[in-house]
């Protein structure tokens, strides 16, 4: 009897052999099959096509569209890109420290970046780059002018701007530093009691940054804690699982990566002795915080470790590494994806599943999402990025807002106060006078702009259909006394909305004195996320409420 049973096992491990083989073959067969067709078409088209081609740029077109009906993190990075690519992983490069952008067809410095050799060269927002070393930046791209600033450390490049704000051509010759973005762009005490944490980015030092802050924080009588992730796009893994560390206990569960491949499965842990494990902890999240920013305010959430509050986060759930390939590329590649403590995947788009008509990945649909708990039993769902806990309404903003920053006419007049005025106050004392405000309507006054609204915007698009009517005639005058009782009258509705304005104006303003740091000193006195967050610290039974789910009027739900 135990004979025939070890045959009968015997049969089935090599009848599954047999089956494993064939579909390894078969799968190997596919791959060299659809290998053979893509290098023979190559070569045709280099052989004969009609025009002369560029075989680089043949094979890296194929390259990209191949990995575009993949997901939009899997990346094929040529040697001629790896600097860029550094930059997105260290946020550090070698050039002057400044950010430009296309304005008229110029290219124009929007911000120096404060320290750096274009602030210390005395380059200024609203500066035209005429030419970099005797090249003229005529007709060329942001990106390339970008690359051109950017080179060996050490290295010396000449300048040439116009200043058009007092019609000045400068030249200045500017030495390449190392440049490194601050993960913590700014902390300080919002009040007494109240820390805060601003958190750009994810690169290598990351978690130093944040730990360096906290311990100021901490010698400055910080009692309560607010980390703002508002923004933050995500970037390495490791440094969000020791941020989460700094306020979990050593050994808890903070993110699990699963993919195919049964190597690429981790369990990351807190290793480390944690920071503080009492002191009350709101994170801000909004539609820009992504990836290993979901991981923090994700894990933190689970735990029932602190308060999210904001907005609906990106719905990035996908782990990428990056692969070294011939000649100096790379293949960034998403291999897994990742699991907070409760078990869900926050990732919002099925890049796997079916896509529309025109080929674009579908969000994962409501009937598949599935709910998870927290450690306090509060429901959290998968599928559709981090839900805070305390959901902020958006102000809204009026139409001539956005005209005006789209006409850039709030930069230029910022660009025009600071030189006309030598100082101003502290970014959180800073107000414009009703005199600079007025100076500010008379100069928007003098630029010829259209004052779009959005029901304007309707009635042309409307306008547009009905003109190819038949009966167009008999309701054009209609048409046209509708357009001009919607017409705006921009100095009333410059006064009408003049908080928003203003608010937007000294922002503008501080900037160029006070830099980043400025405008985000200025900014945390009048932001409602920072408002709520300091209401809930500041109410330690809501705050509670919040954690354990008997809280009434917040998204919390009690599982």
């Amino acid at each position: 009897m135990k004979r025939k049973i070890s045959i009968w096992i015997a049969i089935a491990a090599l009848a599954i052999t047999s089956i494993g083989s064939f579909g390894f073959v078969e799968s190997y067969f596919e791959i060299s099959k659809n290998l053979d067709i893509f290098s023979t078409v190559y070569r045709e088209i280099n052989v004969n096509y009609v025009e002369e081609t560029n075989p680089g740029k043949l094979v890296k077109t194929g390259i990209d569209a191949m990995l575009g009906s993949l997901d939009p993190y899997t990346n094929y990075i040529p040697e001629s890109d790896i600097e860029d690519y550094r930059f997105m992983t260290t946020h550090e490069y070698g050039g002057v420290g400044a950010l430009i952008g296309t304005r008229d067809d110029h290219i124009m410095i929007t911000e120096p970046y404060e320290g750096f050799p274009a602030d210390k060269a005395g380059l200024k927002a609203g500066d035209i780059i005429l030419s970099v070393d005797g090249i003229s930046a005529e007709g060329k791209n942001s990106s390339q002018l970008s690359d051109m600033l950017r080179g060996q450390n050490g290295t010396s490049i000449k300048v040439k701007i116009h200043r058009t704000a007092t019609e000045e051509i400068i030249e200045r010759e500017i030495v390449r530093e190392k440049i490194k973005l601050d993960d913590v762009p700014y902390f300080g005490m919002l009040n007494e009691g109240v820390g805060y944490i601003s958190l750009n980015s994810f690169t290598q030092t990351a978690s130093k940054d944040v730990k360096s802050a906290y311990n100021q924080l901490k010698d400055q009588g910080m009692e309560e804690l607010i980390l703002d992730l508002r923004g933050n796009g995500g970037g390495l893994l490791h440094e969000s699982v020791n941020i989460v560390n700094f306020f979990v206990p050593k050994g808890e569960n903070v993110v699990e990566v699963k993919g195919k491949v049964k190597e690429h499965y981790r369990m990351n842990k807190a290793l480390n002795a944690p920071l503080d494990l009492e002191i009350p902890l709101v994170v801000l999240i909004d539609e820009g915080s992504a990836s290993a920013s979901e991981i923090v305010s994700g894990s933190l959430q689970d735990l029932d470790r602190a308060v999210v509050i904001g907005h609906n986060s990106f719905g990035k759930g996908l782990v990428q590494t990056t692969h070294d390939l011939s000649y100096n590329s790379k293949l960034k590649l998403t291999i897994a994806k990742y699991y907070t403590p409760s078990g869900r995947c926050i990732q919002r788009i099925d890049y796997g599943g079916e896509r529309d008509t025109k080929g674009k990945a579908k969000e994962i649909p409501d009937s598949l999402l599935a709910e998870f708990t927290t450690k306090n039993g509060r429901k959290v769902t998968d599928g559709m990025g981090i839900t805070p806990d305390i959901e902020v309404e958006d102000e809204e903003y009026c139409d001539l807002l956005a005209t005006l920053l789209q006409e850039n006419l709030i930069f230029d007049y910022a660009t025009k106060f600071y030189f006309s005025h030598d100082s101003i106050a502290g970014p959180e004392e800073f107000k414009l006078s009703d005199n600079d405000y007025q100076g500010f309507m008379n100069f928007v006054m003098e630029h010829d702009f259209e004052y779009r609204t959005s029901s304007t915007e309707m009635l042309k698009e409307l306008k547009s259909v009905v003109q190819e009517d038949e009966f167009w005639g008999e309701v054009e005058t209609e048409f046209a006394v509708l357009s001009q009782k919607l017409e705006r009258d921009k100095p009333t509705d410059m006064m009408k909305f003049q908080r928003e304005i203003r608010m937007m104006l000294e922002n503008e303003i501080v900037g160029r004195y006070y830099y980043a740091k400025g405008r985000i000193r200025a900014y945390l006195n009048i932001d409602p996320e920072i408002a709520k967050a300091v209401e809930v610290l500041n109410n330690k039974s809501y705050y509670k409420s919040v954690l354990d789910g008997t809280c009434t009027d917040c998204q919390v739900k009690k599982g």
